[in-house]
């Protein structure tokens, strides 16, 4: 995880101080922008709420007004790291369309390079923050006489990744999208085009659309004359027949259409200044208890699997009447030394908040875990006033970080306290930062003894992950094989609130064990079909062979311990994009199917869709390509860009690689990292510096660690000073040798 301090917030506070250089002249339809108080510095966070674009200055001699220079004194030095000057925003279009619980946002922008002198240029760093559970389609720029665009690849040498560099482009954190276009003129414009998935979140029988839409007050332009307008095209199609009622919405739309189950809306005005506030729009569909719906639909003559798909979702409607089943939970949480600081503090807090949400009949006991195991009790106790408030003073005595990861004798400890009633939904909560070389093991395990007590007996294992360190796949495998659910946290500041919302979640359970009545060529993503809570929609998709009945049973065990039996209705759509938001979770389900069983051929197949639906994955990289026109070379051999006012022969356009963004996914897991108990964060990769450090480190200490430090300095205190010449140069050439491989 970044802390506050990191190269990217110190940028941006340079470069809002380098921004005060620029002269504005006495034009009173100018405003220069206000600089950040102290107190907005202490309250506000200098990561992107908005789309944001920055001048990447490394020289600040040349920031100044590319229109109006105003000749000041020199500056000396070098800013490092670089300062960010936010640029100037002229325009800013979004156009959004929502199915089910999955948004398309496609932004639209163009940014000024206001602060840079127009004989010289820079760098531009865009920064796209994505929204909840946000996940990169793609991005095209456009410069004078150039554009670039990304583009997924497979990197089957792995060249591509070794050649990333993090400040060329990739995740500034897991929500935040980042790449940069070298050599701006100052003055010139950006033209910017990027398209993301993101979550609708599904809460107390609502929709809730959050798109990212809160700028800064310096990125509004200072001259008052030029026109500023927000433009915000919204297309909702919830996939039912029913109509749908606006709750809420944060920025005043114009309904275009109506149908049922859809809604056409737009929002378009002109401002004086930018918007300071997030787009939310909340809505719901007039329905009552469970609704749902399956969809199918055929696909692509160009798709790689020729099979039909199909999505079934099922969402439960509040009903404060319906009862939740009773639990008998067991919260596992790692207290490894690489938990220590603001990380244990935090989850001791959403844990005793987790705590406080069970109903008097459930029961629960907790362990900490590390190289060692600590139980509360070794029996469940019942969730009474007073053994809650002696289950939180266990915690703050003992949640104490030290000591490494051993998450195997956790989970098979956990398991022996239930009691093996089927009155009741037996559940584990693990909670961990880290990544053990047995996880495969593990899975193992937890496969016979699934099989020996039955899958209804057996408890759901609901995993969190904190951090990059641990192996999500890992975390999502356990979750699937019990019907759990798998959530996690990359950034400190969304610890306790994620960890809130994935125990809710998970604790709200109203139907479980489901099956459904498809055609016999079935597959489902997940491969486990999960249990439907109050505030999480049941959401499964996949492919099918032969036909498909005209009407889907899903049948299940609600809280009184009754079989339920629901009568889906499935409906042929042309209108979704089904292909696409299957994508995410076909690619997700494969992948920790792939790491689970080391099948080389799955994770081709995850390649393969990765590249055909724009998907980001594990196995595809995201490159950069530059396109610009390709001129003929004139007799004397030069190209026509310099022969005078003549207009230069063009051949056409030329398209090259210029770079490859730092990787996309979450890879699996870091187990040197949890070895040496480095506490979490989101992983940058290694500067060029820092692999030369390293090297230089590597080779000294196996040089070193083969003395005894004593005699070594022995050794050195006696040697004249020609042996230490030697000795000096031997170093110098094992340090090379090592940097050169």
């Amino acid at each position: 995880m970044y802390n506050n301090d990191d190269d990217f917030t110190t940028g941006v506070r340079d470069g809002l101080r380098l921004a005060k250089r620029i002269y504005y002249g006495n034009d009173r339809s100018v405003v220069a922008p206000k600089p950040v108080t102290p107190m907005e510095k202490a309250t506000k966070s200098l990561y992107p709420t908005s789309p944001m674009v920055y001048a990447v200055i490394y020289n600040p001699a040349i920031v100044d007004n590319p229109d109006m220079p105003s000749y000041q004194p020199h500056v000396h030095g070098r800013c490092d790291p670089p300062a960010l000057i936010p640029l100037q925003m002229n325009d800013i279009s979004f156009e959004v369309e929502c199915y089910l619980d999955t948004a398309f946002v496609t932004m639209s922008g163009s940014w000024r390079v206001h602060c840079v002198m127009g004989d010289a240029d820079c760098s531009c760093r865009v920064a796209i923050p994505m929204g909840e559970e946000g996940s990169i389609l793609g991005a095209e720029v456009e410069v004078a006489r150039k554009s670039y665009s990304t583009k997924l690849v497979v990197d089957e040498n792995g060249e591509e990744e070794s050649a990333a560099v993090v400040e060329d482009g990739g995740l500034l954190k897991p929500h935040i999208f980042t790449l940069t276009i070298p050599q701006v003129d100052g003055g010139s414009n950006l033209s910017v085009k990027v398209r993301w998935t993101q979550k609708v979140i599904y809460k107390d029988g609502e929709f809730i659309l959050n798109v990212p839409y809160s700028f800064p007050e310096y990125v509004t332009p200072a001259s008052k004359k030029h026109p500023k307008k927000e433009r915000i095209q919204l297309k909702v199609n919830c996939g039912l027949t029913t109509d749908i009622a606006c709750k809420t919405t944060s920025h005043p739309l114009k309904e275009r259409k109506r149908e049922p189950g859809k809604l056409d809306l737009l929002y378009e005005t002109l401002v004086l200044t930018w918007s300071s506030t997030d787009f939310i729009f909340k809505y719901h569909a007039f329905t009552t208890n469970l609704f749902g719906s399956v969809l199918l639909k055929s696909p692509s003559p160009q798709s790689i699997d020729q099979r039909d798909m199909f999505s079934l979702y099922l969402f439960a409607y509040p009903d404060k009447r319906r009862k939740v089943f009773r639990k008998e939970a067991v919260f596992i949480v790692d207290v490894s030394e690489s938990m220590q600081g603001n990380t244990i503090e935090l989850t001791k807090n959403a844990l005793i908040a987790a705590l406080s949400k069970l109903e008097p009949d459930d029961f629960f006991g907790i362990m900490a875990f590390n190289d060692q195991t600590h139980l509360y009790s070794s029996t469940l106790e019942l969730a009474t006033n007073e053994s809650l408030k002696k289950a939180n003073e266990w915690i703050d005595t003992n949640f104490i970080a030290s000591g490494g990861t051993n998450m195997s004798i956790a989970l098979d400890q956990a398991l022996e306290l239930f009691s093996g009633t089927s009155k009741s939904i037996p559940m584990v909560f693990f909670i961990t930062d880290g990544a053990t070389e047995n996880e495969r093991q593990i899975c193992e395990v937890m496969q016979k003894q699934q099989k020996n007590k039955g899958s209804a007996l057996f408890p759901r294992i609901h995993t969190f992950g904190i951090g990059s360190f641990c192996n999500h796949y890992f975390l999502r495998m356990l979750a699937m094989m019990s019907r759990g659910h798998y959530d996690a946290s990359y950034d400190a500041d969304s610890i306790e609130t994620r960890m809130q919302m994935w125990a809710s979640k998970a604790s709200s359970l109203i139907m479980t064990n489901i099956l459904i009545d498809g055609p016999d060529d079935l597959e489902i993503y997940p491969s486990t079909i999960p249990d439907l809570c109050y505030n999480r929609p049941l959401i499964i998709s996949g492919r099918y062979k032969g036909k498909f009945p005209e009407k889907l049973e899903a049948k299940g065990t609600i809280a009184d311990m009754s079989n339920f039996t629901i009568d889906i209705e499935v409906q042929h759509t042309n209108d979704i994009p089904l292909e696409k938001m299957l994508a995410k979770n076909q690619i997700e389900s494969y992948t920790t199917q792939a790491w689970f069983s080391e099948d080389k051929e799955l994770e081709e197949k995850v390649a393969k869709i990765s590249l055909e639906t724009g998907t980001v994955s594990e196995y595809t990289h995201m490159i950069m390509l530059k396109t610009e026109p390709h001129y003929k070379p004139s007799k004397s051999g030069k190209t026509g860009k310099k022969q005078g006012k003549k207009k230069p022969d063009q051949e056409g356009l030329k398209t090259e690689k210029i770079y490859t963004l730092h990787h996309l996914g979450l890879g699996f897991g870091n187990m040197v990292a949890t070895f040496e108990n480095i506490p979490p964060r989101f992983v940058r990769a290694p500067s060029q510096t820092d692999k030369i450090v390293s090297a230089t480190g590597n080779c000294c200490a196996d040089v070193f660690s083969k003395c005894c430090c004593m005699c070594c300095i022995q050794a050195c205190s006696r040697i004249n000073n020609q042996c230490s010449v030697v000795l000096t140069q031997t170093c110098g050439f094992l340090t090379c040798s090592a940097c050169c491989e």
